[in-house]
């Protein structure tokens, strides 16, 4: 008998690249929202040892112009977080797209492994009814043998 040849193997290997592709770049885009989430972690750390500082500043007593230097730092904190908090959003959605098309690929490509499965499980049982349509032949053809032998 043949050996098992699948018709779409290359199908099958070039879908299971594309999900490895795909698996890699939503890995680079969860590393991405980690590193943003840390980001704002450090300007919010920040932000509140700025304002904790210009507490106690203002209790010992500040001039105008160091309250208006904390205060448009404050306010310049307060811009990046938000812009950096829109960026995490964007990121997000882009991760969601990702992660939807990761699974759309994996479906694909087990479709395809299942339909491979049952092709050789197919495969498998022809090989062994030929193995006993032999067997049988075999043990056939040794009787008539024998009984040629005993009779001439």
């Amino acid at each position: 008998m043949k050996k098992f040849y699948f018709a779409l193997d290359t199908v099958l290997s070039y879908k299971e690249q594309v999900l490895e592709n795909l698996q890699n770049e939503h890995a680079r885009i969860m590393a991405e929202i980690v590193q943003c989430e840390k980001g704002i972690e450090r300007l919010e750390g920040e932000q509140r040892e700025c304002m904790d500082s210009f507490e106690e500043k203002k209790l010992q007593g500040i001039g105008i112009n160091e309250m208006q230097v904390f205060d448009r730092f404050l306010i310049s904190l307060r811009k990046k977080i938000q812009r950096e908090r829109e960026r995490l959003a964007e990121i997000r959605i882009r991760e969601e797209k990702k992660r939807e098309e990761v699974i759309e690929a994996r479906k694909e490509t087990a479709s395809i492994t299942k339909l491979k499965e049952k092709k050789l499980d197919q495969y498998n049982k022809e090989v062994q009814k030929e193995e006993e349509h032999f067997i049988d032949e075999f043990v056939s053809n040794k009787r008539a043998v024998e009984r040629a032998r005993n009779t001439a």
